[in-house]
């Protein structure tokens, strides 16, 4: 494991933006991404994190964790539906293919938690009992199994908006999707958390809930896009403690970033207005953290890219003739 110190010290150096030679750059919330010929895309992963649909922070090792775990889900995955994965020039880069993304964010929810204003325990300890279309009985408790995973859509905020929520019916009513391509998102979602819930539990993990993105490639296929099961798009919790502690009332022991939403959560910043400050300290165990499930659940050593990212990257573009 890299040690505090080592982080403490990369973070004014943390990965915040790509600067290539290359036109049509795009800045999400995390990635940015360049058009490539032969319809295909490159996407840089930053160490920006995001969270309550805001940038809060950069955060050392970040932006590779996400890109190499991200890849690795791809290939555990590509049985069930195929993605958009081509290469891996770089830690914090690959190259893809150039689909159109959906315009919908694809939620699986194995438990009722959360604290953001879109997350099934927010909306259930406000009162509410229909939630994205399902019926919740009484009684719930926060972090209790759901009998079978649920899909709650959302729209994709832009610019700085929110993400909207959906019911799965809304999806094809409202005309975000076609019933035919809807239908295999969501089986594919569906099998794809399953598997990966499999994999979680092998490494000592539960996989809560997660997002999925999806999209069409020039001819029609549609593709698992973005990322998969990493801890910017994934809930993780520790499996061997979890029953104890949800037996006590006690959060479980999360592997992702939700301990960061918690502590905005704690100073009562849920998205709206300018976010609190924060000390170093919680960046320094997110970097931690990002690293730890990343060796949990592929078993393999993180070995760290070299710090600043962006010489190193254009340096391996050039190697992989991505860029001139």
């Amino acid at each position: 494991m890299i040690s505090e110190n080592e982080i403490r010290k990369l973070l004014p150096q943390a990965f915040g933006e790509s600067n290539l030679a290359l036109a049509g750059k795009f800045a999400g919330k995390v990635r940015d991404g360049y058009p490539l010929e032969n319809r295909q895309r490159l996407l840089v992963t930053t160490d920006r994190l995001s969270a309550f649909d805001r940038i809060l922070a950069c955060v050392p090792f970040k932006g590779q964790v996400l890109n190499q775990l991200a890849a690795w889900w791809f290939e555990q995955t590509q049985s069930v539906i195929s993605n958009h994965l081509i290469s891996v020039p770089d830690p914090n880069a690959s190259v893809m293919v150039a689909a159109q993304p959906f315009p919908i964010e694809v939620i699986v929810r194995g438990y009722i938690t959360g604290v953001t204003t879109t997350a099934l325990w927010y909306r259930y300890s406000l009162g509410e009992r229909e939630i994205y279309g399902y019926r919740f009985p009484d009684g719930l408790q926060k972090n209790q199994g759901l009998p079978e995973p649920i899909i709650t859509p959302t729209t994709k905020g832009m610019d700085g908006a929110h993400d909207e929520r959906l019911t799965c019916a809304q999806v094809v009513e409202n005309g975000f999707l076609d019933a035919q391509t809807w239908d295999q998102v969501q089986a594919a979602a569906l099998a794809i958390f399953k598997r990966g819930q499999a994999i979680a539990q092998r490494a000592g993990l539960i996989l809560v809930d997660t997002k999925y993105e999806f999209g069409r490639d020039a001819d029609g296929r549609v593709l698992l896009i973005d990322e998969v099961h990493t801890p910017d798009s994934s809930r993780f919790w520790k499996a061997d403690t979890y029953a104890d502690k949800f037996a006590r009332g006690d959060e479980p022991e999360n592997f992702d970033k939700e301990f960061v939403r918690l502590a905005y959560a704690e100073k009562k910043y849920r998205g709206d207005g300018t976010p609190p400050a924060m000390p170093d300290d919680l960046w320094i165990a997110a970097s931690q953290r990002y690293i730890q499930i990343s060796e949990m659940l592929t078993g393999q050593v993180f070995v760290p890219g070299a710090y600043p990212v962006e010489p190193r990257l254009i340096e391996n573009l050039q190697k992989a003739k991505v860029i001139l």
